[in-house]
């Protein structure tokens, strides 16, 4: 299974790639076929990257440990709640859960504007894709998840004891939630710059994102200034 999983995220690179450049020469040379086409490609990234979400998530409940990532941040005795957790607990799952995030993001959005912002679309999901491409190149070359050992661990070293509280399953999601979704209104603005419709439309169109997401990170700001107070030497929100 852990292939499986960093086969996905390899495909999913190879269709961020695809999307990028399929979307770029639709806008500019006005064809809807490339268009559509880029879309496509971006709904597959997001059907691969949640099939690696999965299988990651899936070997941490199994307590596989064979997977360096899955050693190095559970154990066998590690509660269900913090064994999920342990998916963003560490920076390779991080990057995997902002991928995937960031991949159901986009595919909300192509749904969103299928019947509108069409001179608009081209350049958004070329340059959400393009975020996107920069994660998975990440996970692909740089840090993959997917990494077994050369020997498979008796047992894992465990989530972070000061990690291993309820807060640990809202704080981070919630910044996640917020980071991320905040890509959208940037990737509008830069294709209204690109395709020169400068107007108000696309303000209109990403206010929602934008309350959407500066009301996550408000929350995962005060999650996590709440959890601060609540672990030794972290010394409360003022300090922390």
């Amino acid at each position: 299974m852990p292939e499986i999983g960093r086969l996905a995220v390899c495909l999913a690179l190879l269709f961020a790639a695809y999307s990028v450049v399929t979307s770029i020469l639709g806008g500019v040379r006005r064809r809807p076929d490339f268009v559509r086409s880029g879309e496509h490609a971006a709904f597959a990234v997001a059907g691969l990257v949640v099939v690696a979400a999965a299988i990651l998530l899936r070997a941490l409940l199994q307590h596989d440990f064979t997977l360096e990532y899955v050693a190095a941040y559970s154990s066998s005795s590690l509660p269900t709640q913090y064994t999920v957790a342990a998916l963003w607990g560490g920076q390779k799952g991080s990057l995997l859960f902002w991928a995937f995030m960031l991949s159901l993001f986009t595919a909300i959005v192509q749904i969103q504007n299928r019947d509108r912002n069409r001179a608009l679309m081209p350049y958004v999901t070329a340059t959400l894709m393009t975020i996107a491409f920069f994660f998975l190149a990440l996970l692909t070359f740089v840090t993959d998840p997917f990494e077994r050992l050369p020997v498979a661990a008796r047992e894992g070293a465990d989530l972070n004891p000061l990690l291993q509280n309820y807060w640990m399953m809202l704080h981070p999601p919630s910044l996640y939630t917020g980071y991320v979704s905040a890509s959208v209104p940037f990737a509008f603005g830069i294709a209204a710059l690109a395709s020169g419709q400068l107007g108000d439309q696309w303000i209109r169109s990403v206010r929602r994102w934008a309350l959407f997401s500066w009301s996550f990170l408000t929350l995962g700001n005060l999650l996590g200034a709440r959890w601060a107070y609540e672990v030794l030497g972290w010394g409360g929100y003022w300090a922390w």
